[in-house]
């Protein structure tokens, strides 16, 4: 199943102020904290990424924190919602968690015979834990206060708004190999079946909605995972097949990358697995230290007086 798509890499939001992203999804949320480095193309901002002990596609959530950028708004075009699978029976923590932190939530519902509590960061981006109906066997990160039986495993979903879902189920089905599984209403659940975990998106069907503007609060690119550079080149002539416009293969220091818009407007990115973020730190160390691009890399006094300060 390796030449095929793996379900979700990772997945690319903006925050705004960083120290008040990293305690959130650090302390109150219990992320480990697996890579503290720069935008490629704005290396006087960070791009902070969270996920399990070792950063394994499927758990990876990544920012971009421009402060002072102002509140985005969500809505068509754009990836609206990240789910994180947790285990059966933690809601009850999670509803008193986010309660004595004082967490937006929307409340406990369901959806696709699955039980769901949604809720908001500290900038507005949408987010669930779901209990999935079929157990998630993959190895959680704990913290002092978020053991295993409460915390995340990685992606469950993401769910994508669209005027119209034809053009982007196509992507889905005819490119990345996935499948209708079912319907609720106007959200259409798309899964594949070459990984256990991290494998469903959502399509959510609105015609009227007003399109979304990215700044705080809302999610950059959505990034599905290939085994390796191989696999991935093979997809970029799919895509290229489709008449879709794709960039050339980018080297992102711990995966390699190619970016396309979808039809229904989201970009998508195609992320390997390799090298992975143990490449430049070991594994007791990730996230500890500020790692900078290759071409960055004379500019490390400045950026180091530039850059916040987290702890």
């Amino acid at each position: 199943m390796e030449n095929t798509i793996l379900g979700l890499h990772h997945i690319t939001a903006i925050a705004g102020n960083a120290q008040q992203n990293f305690d959130f999804y650090t302390k109150t949320l219990g992320l480990r904290l697996v890579k503290k480095t720069v935008n490629f193309d704005d290396p006087g901002t960070y791009h902070l990424y969270y996920g399990d002990e070792i950063g394994h596609a499927g758990t990876i959530l990544t920012f971009f924190p421009w402060d002072g950028i102002g509140q985005g708004t969500e809505g068509v075009g754009m990836a609206t919602e990240i789910g994180y699978a947790v285990p059966e029976g933690s809601l009850d923590f999670w509803k008193e968690r986010f309660n004595e932190a004082k967490v937006k939530t929307t409340g406990l519902t369901e959806r696709f015979g699955e039980q769901l509590l949604t809720f908001k960061d500290p900038d507005g981006l949408s987010l669930s834990l779901i209990v999935p109906e079929t157990e998630d066997l993959r190895k959680p990160w704990e913290t002092n206060e978020v053991k295993a039986e409460h915390a995340t495993k990685g992606f469950h979903s993401t769910t994508l708004n669209l005027q119209r879902i034809d053009e982007t189920a196509k992507v889905l089905t005819d490119i990345f190999g996935y499948r209708l599984l079912k319907q609720e209403g106007n959200r259409y659940r798309f899964v594949t079946d070459a990984v256990k975990t991290a494998a469903i998106v959502d399509l959510l069907e609105n015609p009227g909605g007003n399109r979304g503007r990215n700044a705080a609060g809302t999610n950059h690119h959505v990034a599905f995972r290939v085994a390796n550079e191989e696999v991935q080149m093979e997809f970029r002539e799919k895509i290229r097949s489709k008449n879709l416009n794709i960039t050339p293969k980018i080297d992102r220091d711990y995966f390699y990358s190619l970016y396309f818009r979808e039809p229904g407007g989201v970009l998508f990115e195609i992320a390997t697995d390799n090298p992975g973020f143990t490449v430049d730190e070991p594994l007791n160390e990730l996230g500890t230290h500020l790692k900078l691009p290759r071409q960055h890399e004379h500019l490390r006094a400045e950026l180091d007086q530039l850059l916040p300060k987290i702890n």
